[in-house]
């Protein structure tokens, strides 16, 4: 918690384009994992490799669209307007810090470490603490491992 917190301001101060290919990175770096991401999931949680395929898919593409909000600047909620006064009013939306997510039991991937959670607080420019669910530690560690490998690109 206390690296998320000291390297806040600089992951909020990363401009869009970074931000969104850090995003696509994550979700390539997923993908690129294969079937054995699927079969551990599999093992860990008894969900069948279909189901699984498809969180994959849903997790990757969670990824992908908050990139594309990013690159679009739609994250920032940016607006201009005039007040009572006739006075410009200003409005954006500025992350605040980090943002904890907690894995569920039920999705060891779309709603766990690279989940759509995560995928949000990133986009929105807020580093993410993820506390993995013990039902599917090495899932989790994987996908952790994805996106450090993400972040390093």
């Amino acid at each position: 918690a206390r690296l998320a917190a000291a390297d806040a301001r600089t992951y909020r101060a990363l401009p869009a384009e970074r931000r969104a290919a850090f995003l696509d990175a994550c979700a390539e770096e997923i993908e690129a994992l294969g079937d054995s991401l699927l079969e551990s999931a599999a093992r860990e949680s008894g969900l069948p490799l279909a189901r699984l395929t498809g969180e994959r898919g849903r997790t990757c593409g969670q990824l992908r669209l908050f990139a594309d909000l990013v690159r679009s600047g739609s994250v920032s909620g940016a607006r201009l307007s005039s007040g009572p006064s006739g006075a410009d009013v200003r409005l954006r939306r500025i992350p605040l810090g980090p943002v904890a997510v907690f894995g569920a039991s039920n999705f060891p991937l779309a709603f766990s470490v690279a989940g759509g959670d995560t995928a949000s607080a990133l986009a929105a420019g807020c580093p993410v603490v993820a506390k993995a669910h013990p039902a599917h530690p090495g899932t989790c560690e994987a996908v952790a491992r994805a996106v450090t490998a993400a972040a390093a690109r």
